[in-house]
């Protein structure tokens, strides 16, 4: 039962929400553009009593799969960064939650095992969600979401494994904004509709912002073990001054996407109820201008991915 326990916690459950963020939003928007044919055929059959909304249940599968696909990469993302971080005694002084590796709940042999698994099952369930999205027709597009699975395995172990680890030279905020929110949103949306839409950049753009938000967040409060132990993030390259300035970019750029994108789009009101979800940001920025200690800056890690969450469900079906 205490292994069962440590390989929940080293799977990190409270960064799934954040994950599939882009998913919601990718899917919602898609949904929309893709299924307004078949819903005006409901519509006629059904007295107008079906919006498009409705019609997302016959996407289910197309949705799930992606869901589940994006839980893969992001656990296979967190027993890659307790993998790497403990083998190179990142770990041993961190604050936070308890790494596995590090305190010996789970070796490093085992560690490297549950990766090889993850990414396996992963890989699977990858290209399911391909075959349903794409079939026999669309092979060019198949192979493309393939290499781009195979690259999301790659982004996903190397950001803290291996002597080039990204995460350890300041390029870890590149890749969530990149994996996040564009490859994430645009990609889902493109399973959809199998277009793109220059437009969806913007919600896209939304989502990578406070995702890379949360990492921010999460390299400030480690910047002083991070700093001792070679650990080179964008935050102890730029100093804890210049990283509240760049946390403060981020949350307020994503915001202000989500409201461009809606001011595009606008036919009711009714559509800014999202705009609720911006508390927990707000509050966070003067959390973070008062902050001082950077360990207490944990508990406001939930807080930002939570929020992002909030915010693909509301903008995902008010548009």
């Amino acid at each position: 039962m205490q292994k069962f326990k440590a390989w929940i916690a080293a799977a990190r459950l409270r960064t799934l929400p954040l994950s599939v963020s882009g998913i919601i939003v990718g899917a919602s928007l898609g949904a929309s553009k893709s299924t307004i044919d078949s819903v005006q055929k409901l519509d006629e059959t059904y007295g107008g009593l079906v919006s498009w909304k409705a019609q997302v249940v016959w996407e289910m599968p197309l949705f799930w799969l992606a869901i589940f696909t994006t839980i893969g990469f992001q656990v296979l993302s967190n027993f890659a960064n307790d993998y790497g971080d403990g083998v190179k005694g990142t770990d041993a002084n961190r604050k936070g939650e308890k790494r596995m590796v590090a305190s010996g709940l789970i070796s490093a042999k085992q560690m490297k095992l549950g990766m090889i698994i993850t990414a396996g099952l992963t890989l699977f369930m990858a290209s399911l969600l391909i075959f349903t999205a794409f079939g026999n027709e669309h092979f060019i597009w198949a192979f493309v979401f393939f290499n781009l699975a195979i690259a999301s395995v790659i982004a996903a172990i190397k950001y803290t494994v291996g002597e080039s680890a990204y995460g350890y030279s300041g390029f870890g905020d590149l890749f969530v904004f990149v994996f996040f929110g564009m490859v994430a949103v645009l990609g889902t949306y493109f399973m959809f509709t199998l277009s793109l839409a220059w437009d969806v950049v913007l919600p896209a753009a939304s989502i990578g912002l406070f995702s890379t938000a949360v990492l921010n967040l999460n390299n400030m409060r480690d910047i002083e073990n991070d700093a001792l132990v070679g650990k080179n993030t964008l935050v102890v390259k730029l100093g804890s001054s210049k990283a509240k300035r760049y946390h403060y970019g981020l949350l307020c750029g994503g915001m202000l996407c989500a409201l461009i994108y809606t001011g595009m789009h606008f036919t009711s009101w009714l559509q800014l109820v999202y705009v609720v979800a911006f508390l927990p940001f707000l509050l966070n920025i003067i959390t973070v201008a008062n902050n001082k200690e950077p360990q207490l800056l944990d508990s406001e890690l939930k807080k930002i991915a939570l929020g992002t969450f909030a915010f693909a469900i509301a903008f995902g079906w008010l548009h």
